[in-house]
């Protein structure tokens, strides 16, 4: 009876030590999947990927946060995207930032101009990812490369929405990019359903720089977006090319339904004293759209400098002011 008795305590007991052991290791491994799950989160969330661009391949290896930006329109798409960068190149115009972008751009670090990049700040900024420029930036590309993992576009000018895709995807952020385009495309179709046949005005669009003006055609920021609202162009501003830089004798080619100009003064009044000559001068005065009271001053940085997904909304603002608000 006794080693009946002892061979049942000891079953008893036995058990009682495995059911303690057990629900043990079932809270550590509650609070060991809590723990791990956060740090798996972080790492298993990411998954390297590769990004064609004008310069070859990237493939990026961590989850961009400290991001460098050498582009005007870039800093813009990244803005957009929701991906403040550490540093950029500081605006054309601007103190250093345009200003429907300084708000945002608080603390962000200038790492010189688009085309005279500060490669020692950019290094002190310890990106892990570089988005520039290949005609801007091809000849410090290699250095770029060398810091952190770097993707470069092709061009600049019109070519602002191929560009707004590469850097959604060097960021990661391809599905985001493409509803903003998306969201945007649509309010392009919106503009030209309301227009209707305002769309048939020819619009001449020029720029007074500090010691030239040019005649914009249709291979440019502007002329693009009019293009894809479906605005018609005076035929002298029909080409597929960027521009012409101009001689009074073309100011006749300046005619259309609605001229718009903008001016780039960097501060030494330059622009402004030529662009004062210029819409003074009889040849431009005797203008029929000048004569019809239908020409209108815009923002430099707006139509033409900024050249991104910020700046094309607010001149889509512009145009919606002019041509539909003047309808209701």
């Amino acid at each position: 009876m006794k080693k009946q008795y002892f061979f049942s305590f000891f079953l008893i007991l036995t058990f009682s030590f495995l059911l303690a052991a057990c629900g043990s290791d079932g809270e550590g491994q509650d609070n060991g999947e809590g723990d791990s799950s956060d740090d798996s989160e972080s790492s298993s969330d990411f998954e390297p990927y590769t990004v064609e661009h004008a310069m070859g391949e990237t493939t990026i290896e961590e989850k961009p946060e400290r991001v460098v930006i050498l582009t005007n329109e870039g800093t813009e798409a990244l803005l957009a995207l929701g991906q403040k960068p550490v540093g950029a190149v500081e605006s054309w115009t601007g103190d250093p930032w345009y200003d429907h972008i300084s708000e945002d751009m608080q603390d962000v670090e200038v790492v010189g101009t688009e085309s005279n990049v500060n490669v020692e700040k950019i290094l002190s900024l310890d990106p892990d990812l570089i988005i520039g420029n290949k005609m801007r930036q091809e000849d410090i590309y290699d250095q770029l490369n060398e810091i952190a993992p770097t993707v470069f576009s092709e061009t600049l000018r019109g070519e602002w929405q191929n560009n707004f895709k590469l850097y959604a995807k060097a960021l990661n952020k391809e599905d985001k990019g493409q509803e903003l385009l998306d969201e945007y495309n649509q309010r392009l179709d919106d503009f030209s359903e309301q227009a209707g046949d305002k769309l048939d005005q020819k619009l001449s669009v020029i720029r007074f720089m500090p010691d030239h003006v040019r005649i914009y055609h249709k291979d440019s920021f502007s002329g693009v977006i009019l293009d894809e609202i479906g605005f018609k162009r005076p035929e002298s501003q029909q080409a597929n090319d960027f521009m012409e830089k101009a001689t009074k004798e073309r100011i006749p080619a300046m005619e259309g339904d609605k001229l718009f100009y903008f001016t780039y003064e960097t501060g030494d009044g330059a622009a402004s004293s030529l662009e004062e000559e210029w819409l003074n001068d009889p040849l431009f005065q005797n203008l029929d759209v000048v004569q019809n009271d239908e020409v209108y001053e815009v923002s430099d940085a707006i139509w033409n400098t900024a050249g991104g997904y910020m700046a094309a909304n607010e001149m889509v603002d512009d145009l919606e002011e002019i041509f539909l608000e003047e309808q209701e």
